[in-house]
């Protein structure tokens, strides 16, 4: 049986680029990967962040499932505390209205950005600091299934449309938290290996094991997010893969910018503590040919006992990406549409 295979865009803002080519070029890898047979084309919800143009989801999902057929469209993820439950229902029943069947609503409890961006986008610095998702989520099933009580405030507070239902949803995390809260709600899991590496075996294994079967879901579902660079070449897959160290190191030293283009990553003059940055980062990446990739990738869905692996490539060249994704795509012998 194929390893099922799917997509995380964060739609990379390439140095030299505008941001509206970042977006329109999404929406060109999703046409692609659709074609190519891979189950799920997921968005990031990111904010002040000069490289990555994905800040609105459930705008990009709308656009996405519209250019494509057959690939499921999601976010991976919405981050409910910037956003109201009611809103994020309202939005998701929506898109499920124009695309039935084809919407995955990933949720997340990180803000997606510094902690002054989520000041601006949450309004208060209570709502900054509150720990409350599990409310949250709460609020968000009863506006999704009309299941408030007689005595609540919102009772008489309809998500429109109501005739639609509410799509599935998944549980996004890099850590322990995320990985309990699905498994106790019953509901499929995203883990981002690709930038908590540490967490992934505990985390992939306690939602495996404390799995509650609900309504939604009888049997736990998990994905392995990783971060891929394939080429036919070795040394021009390093290559490619490059600039996202380069990225990672501006934004763990609070300088965020565009991605940078290989030359201007390889050029870089890394000081002793960016290099170990830069080199930690190059280990959470898988890089090489379409065979060394493909080995990697399902030694670590084996360990992990991933039901699917979800691709991001952060690749500066377009058409290079194109080529990623269509080079994994045949190596696991994907079934083009």
């Amino acid at each position: 049986m194929t390893l099922p295979l799917s997509v995380l865009d964060l739609a990379p803002i390439a140095s030299g680029s505008p941001t509206g080519q970042a977006v329109r070029n999404s929406l060109d890898l999703a046409r692609l990967t659709d074609r190519l047979g891979f189950i799920r084309y997921w968005v990031a919800e990111h904010h002040s962040i000069p490289g990555v143009a994905s800040t609105a989801p459930e705008i990009l999902i709308g656009h996405v499932a519209q250019v494509t057929d057959r690939i499921r469209v999601g976010s991976g993820g919405v981050m409910l505390p910037n956003h109201a439950p009611l809103r994020v229902v309202e939005a998701f029943k929506m898109l499920e209205a124009l695309h039935p069947g084809r919407i995955d609503l990933g949720l997340g409890r990180a803000p997606g950005s510094d902690q002054l961006t989520a000041l601006a986008m949450r309004r208060s610095q209570e709502a900054v600091i509150a720990n409350d998702f599990p409310e949250q989520y709460a609020e968000l099933r009863a506006f999704a299934d009309g299941t408030f009580p007689s005595d609540h405030a919102f009772r008489n507070v309809h998500a429109v449309p109501e005739d639609v239902p509410l799509p599935p949803v998944w549980m996004l995390g890099s850590s322990e938290f995320g990985a309990r809260f699905a498994a106790r709600i019953g509901c499929g899991f995203a883990f981002a290996h690709h930038f908590s590496p540490q967490y992934t075996m505990p985390a992939m294994h306690l939602y495996r094991t404390n799995f509650q079967p609900s309504a939604a879901m009888r049997a736990p579902h998990s994905i392995l997010t990783v971060s891929v660079y394939c080429a036919e070449d070795p040394a021009e897959a390093e290559r490619l893969a490059a600039p996202h160290q380069l990225s990672w190191v501006r934004l763990r030293t609070n300088r965020p910018g565009l991605l940078p283009s290989p030359e201007e990553a390889l050029a870089y003059p890394y000081t002793a503590e960016e290099k170990r940055v830069a080199e930690n980062a190059r280990r959470n990446q898988i890089v090489g040919t379409p065979e060394t990739v493909k080995a990697e990738i399902e030694r670590l869905a084996g360990e992990t006992l991933a039901s699917e692996v979800m691709i991001t490539s952060m690749i500066h060249d377009h058409a290079a990406r194109l080529r990623s994704y269509e080079l994994v795509a045949e190596a696991f012998g994907l079934q083009a549409g």
